[in-house]
Order: C-alpha cells, then sequence, then structure tokens
C-alpha cells in the first residue's frame, strides 16, 4: 500500500493493487471510533451487454445487475446480511446504472466482517427455486416504482432526451424482463463482472491499510483478472428524442421534470466537468439565483424543486423540477434566462459565492466516512482522482460555467416529463 497525501485538505489515502487487479483504497482515521467497508463492481442496470469468454457478445435482460444485488446474500450457510447484522454492523446494498456496491458500518468485529463481505460477494450461491421466488419479491418491488410518480416522472424524461443510450433503462427492470433470468443468466454475469480486476474496494475509519489488503488478497485469492468489455449502445444523438412526455397518475398537482441533455465529459475530465455543470445547476436553479425568486414569486415553482447533474459513462445531463401548475411555462423561463446568461454573462459576486460555497460542501463531506468511501469507488471507476478537487476547483473560470450554460441549455437538447392529475 501506498500513501497519497492531499496538503490542501490534510488527507491521506493508502492506495494498492493486489495481483489479482483489485484496487484498494483505505482512509485511515484512528480518532474515529467507527468503521466502514464498500466492496463495488462496475457493472449496474445499464450494463446490458458484455463480451463473453468466447469472446462473442453477450445479451442479458434488463434488470440482472439488481437481480444479482439481491441474491448475493444467500449462501449456502444461510443470509450474510442478517449474519452481519447479529454481530453488531449494519450492512447493506444498492445498485446504480453503472456500479453496484455492498457495504457495512460498525464498532467492532471490521476484520471478521470484511471477511464476510468479501466472501459473500465473490462466492455466489443460486438454485432456481430460490431465483424463483426473488423474481416475485422483486416483481413487487417494480410494481410499486411504477405507482411512484417521483419515479415514473424521471424515466419519462430519460426515455423522452435519449433514444439509444441503456440510461433510459429500469435499473430494476421489468416484470416482463426479470421473468427470463435464471440462475445460470445470474451465474454468467457474476463471472463477467464480479472479479476483482473489475471491482474495488474501499475502507475508512479506525482501520490498518496493509490489514485491509492483507484480508482481500486472502478471500478473494491471487489469480490475475481485469475488467470485463462492455458496451453501452450505439452513438447517441445531441438533440432527445421527443421534447414533452407526460402521463396521468394520482397526483394533487402536476409533477415534472425538465432535463437538458449535455455531451459526455472527456476521459480523465468527469471531475471537472461535473464541478462545473453543478456550479452551472446552481446559478441556474438554486434558490440563490433570480430564476428562481421570480419562478416562486409568480407561483410557478414551490419548495419541492431541486436540480442535479447527472453523469454516467456515455452520458451527462441538466435536471431540474418539482411540483408546478403549468411545467410548461416553467421551461419556457429557464430557456429565457438560460439564453440572458449566454448573452449577458454570470453575475460575478453570484459566481463567487456559489463557488465558494460549493467547495465547502466538498470539504465537508469528506467528514462522512461513507460518502468518501463511495466518491473513492467512483472516482477510480471513471479513472478520476476524487480527492484533486481542491486544484479542479482552482482552475474553474466563471466562462467555464457560461459555456456550459450556452451550449447545453438550448431547446433542442431540452426535454419535458410531467405527470399530471388524473382529472
Amino acid at each position: 500500500m501506498v500513501e497519497r497525501n492531499y496538503p490542501a485538505l490534510r488527507e491521506t489515502i493508502w492506495h494498492g493493487v493486489l495481483p489479482n487487479g483489485l484496487n484498494v483504497y483505505v482512509d485511515r482515521r484512528p480518532e474515529y471510533g467507527k468503521q466502514f467497508a464498500f466492496f463495488a463492481t462496475r457493472y449496474g442496470g445499464m450494463n446490458l451487454r458484455f463480451r463473453g469468454e468466447d469472446g462473442e457478445w453477450v445479451d442479458t435482460p434488463q434488470g440482472v445487475a439488481h437481480f444479482l444485488e439481491h441474491k448475493m446474500f444467500d449462501t449456502q450457510d444461510g443470509n450474510a446480511l442478517q449474519r452481519m447484522a447479529a454481530q453488531g454492523v449494519d450492512p447493506n446494498a444498492y445498485t446504480t446504472p453503472s456500479m453496484t456496491g455492498y457495504f457495512f458500518e460498525g464498532v467492532q468485529g471490521f476484520e471478521d466482517n470484511l471477511r464476510t463481505l468479501l466472501s459473500f460477494v465473490s462466492q455466489p450461491w443460486f438454485t432456481d427455486e430460490s431465483v424463483a421466488k426473488e423474481q416475485g419479491i422483486i416483481g413487487q418491488e417494480i410494481r410499486m416504482c411504477e405507482d411512484d410518480p417521483g419515479h415514473e416522472v424521471y424515466y419519462q424524461l430519460m426515455e423522452a432526451m435519449y433514444a439509444k443510450h441503456p440510461v433510459r433503462v429500469r435499473v430494476a427492470g421489468t416484470v416482463e424482463s426479470i421473468a427470463d433470468i435464471t440462475a445460470d443468466t445470474l451465474y454468467q454475469c457474476h463471472r463477467a463482472f464480479y472479479r476483482p480486476g473489475n471491482m474495488v474496494l474501499c475502507a475508512a475509519g479506525d482501520v490498518d491499510p496493509e490489514r485491509v489488503a492483507a484480508i482481500a488478497g486472502e478471500v478473494l485469492g491471487q489469480e490475475p483478472s481485469a475488467a470485463v468489455p462492455s458496451s453501452h449502445g450505439e452513438g447517441e444523438p445531441t438533440g432527445v428524442v421527443r421534447r414533452h412526455a407526460q402521463r396521468a397518475m394520482p397526483v394533487s398537482m402536476p409533477l415534472f421534470e425538465l432535463g437538458f441533455k449535455g455531451s459526455p465529459a472527456p476521459k480523465g475530465a468527469g471531475l471537472r466537468q461535473r464541478l462545473v455543470a453543478e456550479l452551472a445547476c446552481d446559478v441556474l436553479f438554486s434558490s440563490s439565483a433570480p430564476l428562481y425568486s421570480r419562478l416562486y414569486e409568480q407561483g410557478l415553482i414551490n419548495g419541492s424543486f431541486d436540480s442535479s447533474y447527472d453523469e454516467l459513462p456515455g452520458c451527462a445531463c441538466l435536471i431540474a423540477g418539482g411540483e408546478s401548475r403549468d411545467p410548461q411555462q416553467v421551461l419556457d423561463e429557464v430557456l429565457k434566462e438560460a439564453a440572458r446568461l449566454a448573452r449577458e454573462g454570470i453575475d460575478r459576486s453570484l459566481w463567487d459565492r456559489l463557488k465558494k460555497a460549493a467547495y465547502g460542501s466538498m470539504v465537508r463531506r469528506l467528514n462522512s466516512l461513507d460518502d468518501t468511501c463511495f466518491e473513492l469507488a467512483q472516482a477510480h471507476f471513471d479513472g478520476e482522482d476524487y480527492l484533486s478537487f481542491p486544484q479542479v476547483f482552482q482552475s474553474i473560470e466563471r466562462s467555464d460555467g457560461e459555456e456550459l450554460i450556452r451550449s447545453w441549455c438550448t431547446e433542442d437538447r431540452a426535454a419535458l416529463s410531467v405527470i399530471r392529475p388524473l382529472d
């Protein structure tokens, strides 16, 4: 394990690559009373196609990554989730479009629980009977999501913006797609994606970096492995598929999300684009922005209004939404404000204030062990150094935010998703 020092943040990260290809990152904080471990694979809901061991492309049903996450806790010796909870730690897992992660936090028994975590994630055990049972459970989860207006307004927006990119695919799949998942499907995808060379282990708290690496080597073995080739589909057009999409659901007021389809960041520039895009979001949509005040005073938005920058391999977008009596007018006002900012520029005092606030927020997040591990893992998969953000912030100018708004926030890149009341 090698030390990486970050003087601007007064942080030190230990990093090493095991003979099996696993990257290990440890943020040692002896002053903390708890420990956190995060074991993740570069495999999520959008990874529907990969190159198999015979060199041929393999297509899989929607929802396999999420299905695997559910089934990985089942072992021949019982349920690993229950076993770890009985040992005094809080374990969990989640699946995103591009990653699946398994983690736990606790104040005792770190090394034993780390062995358990690494073991059940790397040693799958499925039967046809257990897969059939899980299909019923996940089917209920999918139906619940389909009844959630907040869930539906997001995926309706993705389908409106993207023609081919699998970001438009639901992470959990559909009731029909998961019916095609078998134990063989799960074993095949586990062999492809749950290999050390396609994974990362991050730990933080009162832990020993060398012990973390040693335990990972003991449990996972030393055989070399590498990331599996995966496809995200054909090239995506610049513009959106359609500018407006809506459906009726039981809501009291129209729920909307508007999106601006951006350009994926060049390799190695993802962190910088993320910081610029998040600042552009704040300039347009935050409560400090002039547009927010105007929309609020006109009764077009309320306290539910929020915004974000979303990025995945091969795509990036700005999103804002909430409740509104007239979502189309909100989009029209946003386009007018974006055109004004492109023409007149961003107010310097507003930009400086938002930039300082954003930097302070990222520094404060380092106090969270889980946030730090999540960010280290995601940055590793993106080929970035997350803790270099102070230097990246210094390089960002007001003109960068203006250029992003000028190029992204245009009518041909805009889509509006609305969930309207049934009546």
